[in-house]
């Protein structure tokens, strides 16, 4: 790493001048005091970045059902109005405020570091810091490595505030919810743990009573009002939820209710910040990454799945928003990233070392925070 007067150890954002060579332990002291990780399945970098593709606002190749609503809703003349127009928050709050990477088109690059390229390996990635060969399927086995999240609560101040949602049950066994020991709600599953709220009560209902799209999936707007109760009664420091319907849009073959996913998507994490922004203990404390598990294919056709047989589908991208993340915008011309650096990450945010504790998983993002040592 680069000698700098200042101590440059970032915690919350993704600037990547120079190395990511792995930075020395040390204790830091940063503004942001709560972590929320939120996980957007399968939404390719091409739509974060360039908004809608008109090669697929189609019939034939997008499974589009009203063409021109589609196009009226969504089609701009520039990738910048295009972008804005799918996913407002990002382009007008994230983008001025925070920081987005992965745009290839501007030298951006973010990858996953497994070779597998589908969901269970990218969550797990994400959440330990590191690829694991061993995870080579979507089945429900109990990740055998510890996450940046368990390993938060295990210690004393974290104890009892670390939470997970879920919209995709087997995220329960990517976290290893019986060895973990903090509260994890997937799928359909209705909120049992900690205060529970008359919306609370009445989102349990619907999830029993609402048929689930996708077996024990719901759609992604009930796995977020619940867990945005959870947040308001219960006030969780360490926080991670994963939505799905992009994923399942995409593998369906339906470009319309995909583009459509992702500007609800966008709309729940503009009020995720807007709540969170309106509760003391979070204000001006809190720090949001937002991130996707895997790429997808670039054709027309290809755009549906994703794999090792699909070139692109480790292409991703990262944003991020908290009071320690200078407000860059979008990255250009920076080193290649991994998505195996989100869970050192989110340790050095709270001012913990993660890669003392776990040497193999990924150093935390570096420069362009001034911190102090403690």
């Amino acid at each position: 790493m680069k000698t700098k007067i200042f101590l440059s150890f970032s915690c919350a954002l993704l600037v990547i001048y120079g190395t990511n060579t792995r930075v020395q332990a040390q204790y830091i002291k940063t503004r942001t005091e709560n972590v929320f990780l939120v996980l957007v399945d399968g939404l390719r970098w091409q739509e974060v970045f360039a908004g809608a593709d008109s090669a697929l606002m189609n019939k034939e190749h997008g499974g589009v059902e009203n063409i021109d609503a589609l196009k009226q809703a969504y089609w701009r003349d520039t990738a910048e109005a295009r972008r804005a127009a799918l996913m407002p928050f990002f382009w007008h709050v994230v983008a001025k405020q925070g920081q987005l990477w992965g745009n290839q088109n501007r030298n951006s690059v973010v990858k996953v570091a497994n070779s597998f390229h589908f969901s269970y390996p990218g969550y797990s990635e994400m959440i330990v810091g590191y690829a694991d060969t061993a995870i080579n399927s979507n089945d429900k086995r109990p990740n055998p490595n510890v996450s940046v999240f368990e390993w938060l609560h295990r210690k004393p101040r974290f104890k009892n505030k670390v939470a997970v949602f879920g919209a995709w049950d087997v995220v329960a066994w990517i976290v290893n919810r019986e060895r973990s020991g903090f509260y994890v709600n997937v799928g359909i599953e209705p909120v049992t743990h900690g205060k529970i709220s008359a919306e609370q009560n009445l989102l349990n209902r619907l999830k029993k009573d609402v048929p689930a799209p996708w077996g024990e999936e719901p759609y992604d707007a009930i796995t977020f009002y619940a867990a945005l109760e959870y947040i308001k009664a219960n006030r969780p420091r360490v926080f991670w939820l994963t939505f799905g319907e992009t994923d399942e849009f995409a593998h369906a073959g339906r470009y319309d209710h995909y583009l459509q996913a992702a500007h609800r998507t966008d709309r729940l994490l503009q009020t995720l910040w807007t709540t969170l922004q309106s509760l003391p203990p979070y204000r001006n404390k809190t720090t949001l990454i937002v991130a996707v598990d895997h790429g997808r294919g670039g054709t027309t056709e290809d755009w549906k799945h994703h794999g090792t047989k699909y070139p692109g589908s480790d292409n991703i991208w990262i944003a991020i928003l908290g009071p320690d993340t200078p407000s860059l915008g979008e990255r250009t011309n920076t080193a290649p990233a991994t998505q195996s650096q989100i869970a050192a990450t989110v340790a050095a945010a709270l001012g913990e070392d993660y890669n003392a504790s776990q040497p193999k998983a990924a150093p935390p993002f570096v420069e362009g925070i001034k911190v102090s040592r403690r």
